[in-house]
């Protein structure tokens, strides 16, 4: 073979290599600074004093199958990658059905420590969709920290049908939705209830 066409052709595969090397750094550098999503609930439906043995209500385990069916595909291929609930039976029991769904562990947290918590899944779920059931205030401190947003209103007493959705992007502002999901607490019939668009935004 002539030499220079031998050498035309190693610097072609060269180009060639070093493209495909670039590609795949710069896909892993993407796909390691995707967008982060925080998921919260509060427990589900419960008698209004809760201790650590408190158990769901009737409608209480309805709710938690029904948050199981709506978080089972909210990835459209899968659903969310970790669930983390403090100790509490009520927390367990909220998001037991989607564990079991997803065939998932269920991570303990301290919900005095929301700091750590945020931390943790930070640095080990990043670009992943993450569930957290935790109570109304610290939900507010935490999507605060997160820089979503500040205006989360206090929830009810029997108001368990909110999800808060947090999405930390690599680049962008974060933003805050609220949805809600199951049937509306016969608690709070008449009062109003506030659109998914109430709390967008940081």
């Amino acid at each position: 073979m002539d030499p220079r066409l031998r050498r035309k052709r190693r610097r072609r595969a060269g180009a060639i290599s070093a493209f495909m090397v670039f590609a795949l750094g710069l896909a892993f550098f993407f796909e390691s600074q995707a967008t982060t999503t925080f998921i919260f609930v509060r427990h589900a439906d419960a008698p209004l004093v809760v201790d650590a043995d408190t158990a769901l209500s009737a409608s209480g385990a309805l709710r938690a199958e029904e948050l199981a069916r709506v978080l089972g595909d909210v990835d459209v291929v899968q659903g969310v990658d970790a669930i983390f609930s403090s100790a509490l039976r009520v927390d367990q029991e909220t998001v037991a059905p989607l564990a079991r769904r997803l065939n998932l562990p269920v991570q303990d947290f301290d919900p005095l420590d929301n700091r750590s918590l945020r931390k943790r899944i930070l640095r080990k779920y990043k670009g992943k969709i993450v569930l957290v059931v935790a109570d109304p205030p610290f939900i507010q401190k935490v999507v605060a920290r997160l820089q979503g947003s500040k205006k989360i209103p206090p929830m009810a007493d029997g108001e368990y049908d909110n999800i808060y959705i947090v999405s930390i992007p690599w680049y962008g502002k974060v933003k805050t939705l609220r949805l809600h999901y199951g049937a509306r607490p016969e608690s709070l019939n008449g009062f109003e209830q506030s659109s998914p668009s109430a709390v967008s935004g940081g």
